[in-house]
């Protein structure tokens, strides 16, 4: 009963829900009507100007709601065009992969954004289209975002390989440093380099960025400047990395960052994808929590695989209820009737669990619980539940933490660049004609 975590989709999403109406009757349109012309070839595939323009208008709402400046249409226009050629390449490269992305994956999703914001899905479905977002098309859009981060942990992110001796050497290059952990919040530009560039290339590419760094510091926006010039991937979003500590950067930005005044701009940072420019945004202590409350529990689960049979499964619970309360082992009966088969085995006990580890109904009911006392049925999205707790202790996690903390940091300061690598290495591979 692992609590399944779902990934991040559509970064500043609540800002759709902001946006002014009629959003695609809005720009790009002439006379009236919309052209439907080839602006870009794709391997075997193409993007429509129509394509095109539905994404500048959504792109400029969002800009619009965040108050950040619009570049003049070509360049807003070209910056969206590459990036909808690297999406529609890794849509490519998914269907030959056999990625899929099922209708009930999509509407479990669906309703998680729905609540995350406070609506059930037909209030969320009606503020999509009374904003001019037709539900299908963000339906679908949300089917290839979840695709192309299947696509992306598949090809990425499940490669990166983390050592125990990385993770000892992390630990104690951490020990050296005391006082107060930092999260840093970045901003961050890339002007990139193609692979097995020019000399003359590379030369152009330095002088673009030193160009950026010299406006920046003359005072330019920086998100402004982001959306119009950088290639890296968050370039739409302003260039914002969000919040991270130090050691969860890129090598080459967690070296700038410590000491740095909050404002601060880079100069060039050269790296194999190109020249990055970083602006320190924030910076805030972070102090990690060490002991935990866990809990010692077993139970019996009847899975639901109708729900038109509930009713019937949350019956064989309290059967079961009763014949524990009448005398019977509770082991006993999970081994002969659990249908969880990795506990049901060991007498439904699914042993101690750290907070944040079971589904929330059943969290919600084991914290409830006394230590020997029995639940009533308890239905969680994997059927109905008998839950009992046999025993809780404070925990001293630090090590586990600290060892954990420190594959996520490693992890996170391989991640961008490896993405950022395999991204060119797509683009660079593949056919493309743009005819903006």
């Amino acid at each position: 009963m692992l609590k399944k975590v779902v990934f991040p989709f559509l970064a500043g999403f609540a800002l759709l829900l902001a946006l002014p109406p009629a959003l695609a009757a809005q720009d790009g349109q002439a006379n009236g009507e919309l052209l439907d012309r080839v602006v870009a070839i794709v391997n075997d595939d193409v993007i429509t100007e129509l394509e095109l323009n539905n994404e500048v208008a959504l792109i400029k709402a969002q800009l619009r709601a965040q108050r950040t400046r619009i570049p003049a249409d070509d360049i807003l226009q070209r910056q969206i065009l590459d990036r909808m050629v690297l999406r529609r390449i890794q849509l490519q490269l998914a269907k030959r992969a056999h990625i899929s992305v099922d209708d009930e994956t999509l509407n479990r999703t669906l309703e998680s954004i729905a609540r995350q914001n406070n609506l059930s899905l037909l209030a969320f479905r009606d503020v999509l289209e009374r904003e001019g977002m037709p539900y299908q098309r963000f339906r679908e859009n949300m089917r290839d975002e979840i695709t192309i981060n299947r696509l992306q942990k598949r090809q990425v992110n499940d490669r990166i390989n983390i050592t125990p001796q990385e993770v000892d050497a992390f630990l104690a290059n951490r020990a050296l440093q005391t006082g107060t952990q930092y999260e840093y919040e970045l901003g961050h530009i890339l002007i990139s380099v193609p692979e097995a560039a020019s000399a003359e290339a590379i030369a152009k590419a330095r002088a673009k960025a030193s160009e950026v760094v010299d406006d920046l510091r003359a005072g330019a926006d920086f998100a402004e400047t982001a959306v119009a010039v950088s290639d890296g991937r968050q370039a739409l979003e302003g260039g914002s990395l969000g919040w991270r500590e130090a050691s969860t950067l890129p090598t080459l930005f967690a070296d700038w960052v410590k000491g740095r005044e909050v404002g601060a701009i880079s100069d060039v940072i050269r790296s194999p994808s190109g020249f990055h420019i970083i602006k320190l945004l924030g910076r805030r202590s972070n102090q990690p929590q060490l002991l935990v409350t866990q809990t010692h529990v077993r139970h019996i689960l009847v899975r639901v695989d109708d729900p038109t049979r509930s009713a019937r499964a949350r019956q064989r619970i309290e059967d079961l209820k009763l014949r524990i309360e009448s005398g019977e082992d509770f082991a006993d009966l999970a081994r002969a009737n659990s249908d969880d088969p990795g506990s049901g085995a060991q007498g439904g006990d699914l042993g101690w669990v750290n907070p944040g580890t079971m589904v929330k109904p059943f969290e919600e009911a084991m914290n409830a619980l006394a230590v020997g006392q029995l639940s009533e049925p308890v239905q969680s999205r994997f059927g109905w539940h008998l839950i009992e707790v046999l025993g809780r202790r404070e925990q001293d996690r630090t090590e586990d933490m600290q060892r954990s903390k420190a594959r996520e940091a490693i992890h996170a300061s391989k991640l961008e660049p490896a993405m950022q690598a395999w991204l060119r290495r797509l683009r660079d591979e593949a056919y493309v004609e743009l005819r903006l």
